[in-house]
């Protein structure tokens, strides 16, 4: 056997070199292609007389290493021809005779192949399939119907896109053809499933956006607060959870703002009047009224006059403010957190809970507020509060009490089922294996040991029969007759049967012997 084998070692170890040194080292030219592309490749070689290995089902060829590098170089502009593409139809000049429907179906596969491409070049994108539906306006129509977009994306193994990348995709095609919204492109995966929502317009997009930013905002906050607190009391000792109320209202303010105290003076204009008058006033009495009278001295009247007016003009510094507010603005924001404390092991093995000092508890409420940006006039709430975490190995100590030697009842049932099986195998090996090793190696050695109680047998039978009249057999047929009749299968001559039963009703104490010699030798 041993020969055998190092014969068979031998053989395969020329059959290999005979194979591998024959043969021209292979290297990966393009792998996971398209049938296609696969098919334009294919061409490609056989034109140039290049040997090739075509692997997994056609979707990846092998040439030789020394071609590798310049052929991948030289057919790069094949791979993603044969299902899609882009503007190089139009490199051709087109015939005269070609209609205006097929240059613009042309048009519409060059744009779903650009854009297919384009959307290919995001990381972990295998493929990408784009539909485009423009539809034209019907004459004497006034109702236009917009354009929709259709996208499949085939991801590689284990990725998927994120909700802003499949936003972004969404946007992409929606800013390559013209008069279409962003709600109008549907995009899936390879599984059939849906990756874009339906939104009717794009508010509700942007209340999309609001809401995940918002989660955002949390999620930053929990981070930077629980990294903080954990440099203090240690990890996984601090749980936190925080709530924001965003207003993503945009807002425009128009201000115009006067400032009196910034006064300058324009102009200033006085005008001055002074006025004086004298005048005699006469006297009215009865002596006046008589005939012949008299004329009297009249009284004497003075009269002065002044006026002044003045214009004074000042320039008042007046302040005009445009504000557009389009980024969210926190309301209010609430953050809860759960502080563990500290455990001191007693004596019998048990943990004891010791909570944290009040002085404590109050530096951490302020790391947690000045972390967060608290404040107090927007309604802003922090509570910092310390609680015993729930610890389930505790509770698998308290349920496995040690019974034996250090030794909990899970352990136990464990090393007894160990020794379970161990005590199985034996048996297994002694019981079955043992007997049938036994028997394979023992017996070439039974067969030799039967046929030499066979021959002395025979020489027996002869000694005691003599030489029978009549009987032409010779030894070597009466040894082959009695060696038939030791065969395990029990195939033995008839004759054989009837002639050892004459010769043993014959000589019965000789062949009790002869049986009784088989038994102990057994």
């Amino acid at each position: 056997m041993a020969m055998g084998g190092v014969l068979i070692f031998l053989m395969g170890f020329l059959i290999y070199l005979a194979t591998h040194l024959g043969t021209t080292e292979m290297a990966v030219l393009f792998n996971e292609l398209d049938p296609a592309d696969a098919k334009n490749i294919i061409a490609r070689l056989d034109e140039q007389n290049v040997p090739y290995r075509l692997f997994k089902n056609g979707t990846e060829i092998h040439v030789p290493v020394s071609d590798a590098l310049k052929l991948r170089v030289q057919l790069a502009e094949t791979v993603n021809a044969g299902s899609v593409v882009g503007y190089e139809l139009f490199d051709k000049a087109q015939s005269p005779g070609v209609g205006h429907d097929i240059i613009n179906l042309q048009m519409l596969r060059a744009l779903e192949g650009e854009l297919s491409r384009t959307i290919k070049a995001i990381d972990n994108v295998k493929s990408a399939r784009v539909h485009l539906v423009l539809p034209r306006r019907e004459m004497f129509s006034r109702e236009e119907q917009p354009p929709s977009a259709s996208v499949i994306i085939r991801m590689e193994e284990k990725t998927k896109l994120s909700p802003k990348q499949v936003e972004a995709v969404q946007r992409l095609v929606a800013a390559a053809v013209p008069k279409m919204q962003t709600k109008d492109v549907s995009i899936m995966d390879a599984r059939g499933t849906l990756l874009t929502k339906n939104f009717d317009n794009d508010e509700q997009m942007q209340m999309t956006s609001n809401e995940e930013m918002r989660r955002d905002y949390e999620k930053r906050l929990i981070n930077s607060v629980q990294s903080l607190i954990e440099q203090s009391v240690g990890m996984d000792k601090v749980r936190v959870q925080a709530s924001l109320e965003m207003d993503f209202d945009q807002v425009v303010v128009n201000k115009e703002v006067y400032d009196p105290d910034a006064q300058v003076l324009r102009s200033s204009t006085t005008i001055e009047e002074n006025a004086h008058t004298d005048e005699r006033e006469p006297i009215v009495s009865v002596e006046q009224n008589l005939p012949d009278a008299e004329t009297k001295n009249a009284n004497q009247v003075s009269q002065k006059s002044n006026r002044t007016e003045e214009t004074v003009n000042y320039e008042i510094s007046k302040q005009v403010i445009s504000q557009v507010r389009k980024n969210g603005v926190i309301k209010r924001l609430s953050v809860a957190v759960i502080v563990d404390g500290n455990y001191q092991r007693k004596d019998d093995g048990t943990k004891e809970y010791i909570p944290r000092t009040e002085k404590e508890m109050e530096l951490l409420t302020t790391l947690v507020r000045s972390a967060v940006g608290f404040d107090a006039a927007r309604g802003d709430t922090v509570e910092v509060i310390n609680l015993p975490f729930f610890n389930p190995d505790e509770l698998l100590a308290l349920e496995d009490p040690i019974l034996f030697m250090n030794f909990t009842k899970q352990e136990i049932i464990r090393m007894v089922e160990g020794i379970c099986v161990a005590f199985v195998a034996v048996l297994v090996v002694l019981l079955v294996v043992r007997p049938l090793v036994v028997k394979a190696f023992e017996q070439p050695e039974i067969e030799e040991e039967e046929e030499r109680l066979l021959m002395a047998q025979n020489e027996e039978l002869q000694q005691l029969t003599g030489p029978a009249s009549g009987n032409t057999m010779t030894d070597s047929e009466q040894l082959e007759e009695l060696i038939d009749i030791a065969k395990v299968e029990g195939r033995v001559k008839a004759s054989s049967v009837k002639k050892i039963g004459e010769i043993i009703e014959q000589h019965p104490e000789e062949a009790v012997s002869i049986i009784r010699n088989w038994l102990y030798s057994e």
